[in-house]
């Protein structure tokens, strides 16, 4: 037995012991976490089904919807890296507390904002709430249970419930908005924060198995502008009268990145190991896994819209349509794990890519007066896909990479959905918003009186959906030819985002068929990495040794 500093008491000597195969009351622990992931993930999905809402509310174009939904996961996005590593270094468990603390006063501040732009930033705010508190649940995951089945059935609730939590956010925002205001829908998270941090305190162990590297600030803070500047970026650039600020976004965005990748190399400590991200079983997965996550976060904010401006749901009615992607996803996490460890990653996130394209194909037949079961079909079908394309992409991140930096691993799992997810929502939300005023302004132009049309008002009406019935309003003879014209060009522009959608997945497909290894390889590759990661040891920071008694998967307890 060798001896270590315990972290949380510098002065007090602490053994090292191995740890069992998973930690006391694993399955309280396992809920803790769960919970925890899915706060983060519930304030994600409830700007979606409260946007037409805020939209009448401020008056609010369609890009400034676009960012209010775009916010918590830009938030995150941007953080995750970071605080990741914070977490790794200082202490997983008090940072995810500090994450769930702020997420209560966050939820608030967006709830009771008095502009479009407060909303705005408030909905940032808590997505850098969620990034103290969301990668470390897929840390300690990692730390708390050795690889194994047990892990990988771990992991696959962990994404089951994290990806269902879009859905469920939406059902319940639903139903909060049939009685209430706009700003219910932010609320939501506050009593599951307050609820996952009682359980977290209580329950969860801290100081496991942690890193005593030095953070590479310089390369955080890169790290969060590059983020936020492609985001960004790509958010602006397809909107109306955008090009040129997204453009410099993008421009800004490439440099970052550059910068980031010259001081990832030549930093001591890197914040963002670049030996491990080459590794073939850690950026194929987390590329493509961006990519199908993204795809069905893109998915669901371009159909909350539709459902509610075209087919006429109530928010309700609109948050119900969606459970089907959440039966999808309880049915298949279970098969997800199983086939995985039987199949490998490359067969089980191939499987889940057909099943997602399939769900983007049904979305290019809806219409003004597509029947319920085709809608179900196309949710089921693409939260399926996304539970066996979600499971190998978080597993085969965490295989891949030791366990000391393991914080590195669960930012890039979740940079699969924020990152994707904010990319993709802000692209397809792009498309849609210049899709819808590309054919507003046909309309108009092909129009009797277009003469008549004054450009303030041709430009309220291709702003957004929310802002051409205000025209609507204001023009009461012209009212029913209005709301015809915006309910066309609305469906228009989702069939654009949902074409782009297709075929973003259809790239990923291929990315996994000729970069994953098969399942044999995939076991020899973990070997090498294993044997490459021993001989490699995490060096030591004041007292602390670099390694004490660990498990096969490279796992300590300090107690």
């Amino acid at each position: 037995m060798s001896d270590v500093r315990c972290r949380d008491r510098p002065h007090v000597a602490a053994r090292v012991t191995t740890m069992p195969d998973a930690p006391r009351r694993a399955p309280l622990v396992l809920t803790a976490l769960t919970l925890a992931a899915l706060v983060c993930n519930i304030n994600l999905a409830a700007a979606n089904i409260a946007l037409p809402d805020i939209g009448d509310a401020f008056g609010a174009t369609q890009t400034q919807l676009n960012l209010v939904a775009l916010g918590c996961s830009l938030g995150l996005a941007m953080s995750v890296l970071y605080l990741g590593a914070v977490a790794d270094r200082y202490g997983r468990k008090q940072l995810l507390m500090l994450g769930l603390t702020l997420t209560v006063l966050a939820s608030f501040v967006s709830a009771f904002s008095v502009s479009i732009e407060t909303l705005i930033a408030a909905r940032v705010f808590t997505g850098i709430a969620a990034g103290m508190a969301y990668p470390t649940t897929l840390s300690l995951i990692t730390a708390l249970w050795a690889s194994g089945p047990r892990r990988t059935g771990a992991i696959a609730l962990w994404s089951s419930v994290s990806a269902m939590a879009t859905v469920i956010g939406s059902v319940l925002a639903g139903l909060l908005l049939i009685e209430w205001w706009w700003g219910s829908a932010f609320l939501l998270a506050a009593p599951i924060a307050a609820v996952a941090l009682v359980l977290v305190a209580a329950l969860v162990p801290a100081h496991v198995n942690e890193s005593t590297e030095p953070i590479d600030h310089a390369g955080g803070v890169l790290a969060t502008f590059a983020v936020a500047t492609l985001v960004l970026g790509v958010s602006m650039v397809f909107a109306p009268g955008q090009l040129a600020l997204g453009a410099v976004l993008l421009v800004a965005a490439v440099v970052l990145l550059g910068a980031f990748g010259w001081r990832q190399r030549a930093a001591q400590h890197p914040l963002y190991d670049l030996r491990i991200a080459r590794r073939r079983l850690f950026w194929v997965p987390a590329a493509a896994g961006t990519i199908v996550f993204g795809s069905l976060m893109g998915a669901m904010f371009v159909g909350q819209q539709f459902l509610q401006n075209i087919l006429g749901y109530d928010t309700l009615e609109a948050g119900l349509a969606v459970v089907p992607a959440a039966i999808g996803l309880l049915l298949v996490a279970p098969l997800s794990a199983r086939l995985v460890t039987a199949r490998g990653s490359r067969v089980t996130m191939l499987t889940g890519y057909v099943l997602v394209f399939a769900g983007f194909v049904t979305m290019l037949f809806w219409g003004e007066r597509t029947p319920y079961p085709l809608i179900a079909i196309g949710f089921f079908v693409i939260g399926a896909g996304a539970a066996f394309a979600m499971t190998p992409a978080s597993r085969s991140l965490t295989q891949s990479t030791p366990v000391r930096r393991v914080g590195m691993a669960s930012a890039t799992s979740d940079l699969q959905r924020d990152l994707g997810g904010s990319i993709m929502q802000a692209l397809l939300g792009a498309i849609l918003a210049s899709g819808f005023a590309a054919a507003f302004g046909r309309q108009i132009a092909a129009s009797s009186e277009a003469s008549t049309i004054s450009d303030s008002v041709t430009a309220a009406l291709q702003a957004s959906y929310a802002s051409a019935l205000h025209v609507a309003d204001q023009y009461p003879a012209s009212r029913d030819e209005i709301l015809a014209a915006a309910a066309q060009s609305l469906v228009t522009g989702a069939l654009a985002a949902y074409l782009v959608g297709a075929i973003a997945i259809l790239l990923g497909a291929a990315l996994v068929l000729f970069c994953l290894p098969a399942h044999a390889r995939e076991h020899e590759l973990l070997a090498e990495y294993e044997a490459q990661d021993a001989a490699r040891p995490a060096p030591a920071v004041g007292d602390a040794p670099a390694s004490g008694p660990r498990l096969p998967g490279g796992r300590a307890r300090v107690r």
